[in-house]
């Protein structure tokens, strides 16, 4: 049995739980030499929290309720873990031919895969429709694109939908805000009401409403107006028609994860109430629906741990260089107000350090001054040899290597209990070599161009 909280019936990993798996992470880490000289940094995914919070999702939803629930594969562009949610039954959202290579070798069905992207190419829409893959219109030439290339493709199985930007206004974070007057995504429905409905009067082979408008830095209600919007358009698109033309509604994902510590909030039955509140049609059969969640399913199942190489003092100030910096925490380092993490201190055998706590600054390994994965931070007194663990990097950390200094991307595991409650060890993706860094920089000369 799961050790959890309860939420509206939902069992949601305990902080103490998270917690103790943590340790036990960087401990096993540190006991199986995961970290050292040549490999100075790991990530690590609990796959038991996973699953925790796969169920969770499952669950929130109304036993027999017309619900495809995916994955992001933007936030966890790993193949075995893709693989995991596939197994338990998820779809898998996808926003590029790369994404959708990942999807369809990790073993999603077709019909369970659903692309977005503000850039599709003919060749993409052609061979959505080819496979049966459903996909959202992101703006009206993309939509006349759409129309010349369903007409060959007669008989096609895709659910062909239509992204729609409520123009809801942006969150505390503006460069994830989905929904904002100008949004680089959707089409604009104060700028293009009507005109939408028109699309979908004579266009009987859309079937589908696809808004995202929650994201980090939002709060629920904002996401959930949003979606009232695009409830309130499909009502207009069935009076226009006279039928109900709309038969799923993609609500995208957005819901924001808690970084400042180990509890779980919001939770899935916080984002179900609050959509309950404004929209309660969406569970009552009427529609089908759609999930896009990424972060909210990974960041806490994940974990990078990383050596301190050196400490010193500069200005006063104690300084920990580790191994973690801006190739494994780009938005950290980059936007640190927006995206900050927090820093777990472990000796070099893996045991937390809690006393002599003092303001510190933690550094990346890369050669620019902006490179801190925590600046005037209090924690306990950091040692050269130490490890340190970044919790909450399961979503995004994994999948957006920057490889300034060509810094290799790192190994990672993952852990999960068996049958018998051990915990097991996996290799989801292998330390990248010198031989493949340097192979991707590009050929050994310059090649000639044919003439």
């Amino acid at each position: 049995m799961i050790s959890g909280t309860t939420c509206a019936g939902h069992v949601l990993p305990h902080p103490d739980t998270l917690l103790r798996r943590r340790d036990e992470v960087v401990a096993g880490v540190a006991g199986r030499g995961f970290v050292d000289d040549l490999h100075p940094l790991c990530g690590v995914i609990d796959l038991d929290t996973l699953d925790e919070l796969m169920r969770t999702l499952s669950e929130t939803y109304p036993a027999g309720m017309p619900a495809l629930h995916t994955i992001a594969a933007k936030a966890i562009t790993l193949r075995p873990v893709l693989a995991r949610f596939a197994q338990a039954g998820f779809g898998c959202e996808v926003a590029s031919p790369g994404e959708l290579g990942l999807a369809l070798a990790a073993g999603f069905p077709t019909d369970r895969i659903v692309l977005d992207s503000p850039a599709k190419t003919t060749t993409e829409i052609v061979g959505a429709l080819e496979l049966g893959i459903s996909f959202n219109v992101d703006n009206l030439e993309e939509l006349a694109r759409v129309d010349e290339s369903v007409a060959p493709a007669d008989g096609h199985r895709s659910i062909i939908g239509m992204r729609i930007n409520p123009q809801t206004g942006a969150g505390a974070i503006d460069a994830m805000s989905t929904a904002t007057t100008t949004s680089k995504f959707g089409i604009g429905l104060a700028d293009q009401r009507e005109h939408i409905i028109d699309a979908f009067a004579s266009r009987p082979w859309l079937t589908q409403l696809h808004v995202h408008s929650g994201s980090q830095g939002l709060s629920l209600s904002h996401a959930a107006e949003g979606v009232r919007q695009i409830v309130d358009l499909a009502h207009d698109i069935t009076a226009r028609v006279g039928r109900q033309q709309v038969q799923r509604i993609d609500i995208g994902g957005g819901l924001p994860v808690n970084f400042t510590s180990d509890d779980i909030t919001p939770t899935f039955a916080d984002h179900r109430a609050a959509l309950e509140t404004v929209v309660p049609e969406l569970f009552d059969g009427t529609y089908a629906l759609v999930t896009e969640f990424g972060r909210a399913l990974t960041a806490k199942a994940g974990t990078i741990v990383a050596r301190v190489e050196y400490t010193k003092i500069t200005g006063g100030r104690p300084i920990a260089v580790t191994h973690a910096g801006v190739q494994v925490a780009t938005r950290t380092i980059f936007a640190p107000e927006a995206w900050p993490l927090r820093v777990d201190v472990y000796d070099a055998a893996g045991r937390r350090r809690q006393d002599d706590r003092r303001v510190q600054d933690v550094a990346g390994p890369a050669c620019f001054t902006g490179d801190m994965l925590a600046v005037g931070r209090e924690l306990p007194r950091i040692h050269s040899g130490d490890l340190v663990a970044i919790p909450e990097t399961g979503g995004y950390y994994f999948s957006s290597h920057f490889s300034y200094n060509a810094l290799g991307r790192p190994a990672v595991y993952t852990i999960e209990s068996d049958s018998s409650g051990h915990r097991r060890w996996s290799v989801a993706r292998r330390a990248q070599t010198i031989d493949q860094i340097v192979a991707e920089a590009g050929e050994p000369s310059l090649l000639p161009l044919p003439a």
